[in-house]
């Protein structure tokens, strides 16, 4: 459970990050923030970097304790994007940062969540090979790592939901079938 001072810096970050790009951004904006000092930031945290590490594992946490089961691929992806698109601008700019590389984790942990409660949720009376199961994970936590990075790298300026679900609506069943094929039940 976070300290109250814990939540304190993670939201003045979140805020800072939304005003301005995450090179930009220095402790002692935060501590001033938040009305701390420096020496209760480091406490908490080593430095921006595992800040930035720790809100992603919270948000992480979050996601998965708030969606235990799944009913649909769009639903995997308003999961994967609920916290993108409440956070744009913060988002933007730690996929611009050189933190990108723990925000993609942060998005992989989260798309396989998503993808393997979706599967859990639909074949939960079907026997499936694990190496199958583990590939059509895969495959579809790609495909939605895919969309989410184009997203980002076409700066956010289209309307990422409508497009997944279209492509949802194309391809439906396509997963399912995969799994019948798995299992021998594919006709």
């Amino acid at each position: 459970m976070p300290t109250f001072t814990q939540q304190a810096i993670k939201l003045s970050f979140l805020k800072l990050l939304n005003e301005k790009p995450y090179n930009k951004i220095t402790i002692k904006d935060i501590v001033e923030d938040c009305g701390i000092n420096r020496n209760s930031f480091y406490y908490h945290f080593d430095d921006l970097p595992s800040l930035v590490e720790e809100i992603l594992l919270d948000e992480t946490r979050s996601i998965i304790e708030e969606n235990a089961s799944l009913n649909s691929l769009d639903d995997c992806l308003n999961i994967a994007m609920g916290f993108a698109l409440k956070n744009k601008t913060a988002v933007f700019h730690l996929y611009n940062s050189i933190n990108r590389e723990v925000f993609e984790q942060y998005l992989n942990r989260i798309a396989e969540y998503a993808v393997t409660a979706y599967i859990e949720n639909i074949a939960k009376d079907i026997t499936l090979k694990e190496e199958d199961r583990e590939l059509i994970i895969n495959y579809y936590k790609c495909q939605l790592m895919g969309f989410v990075l184009d997203w980002l790298a076409a700066g956010m300026k289209y309307d990422i939901c409508t497009k997944v679900h279209r492509v949802c609506q194309l391809f439906d069943g396509a997963m399912e079938k995969a799994i019948q094929r798995s299992a021998g039940t594919a006709t």
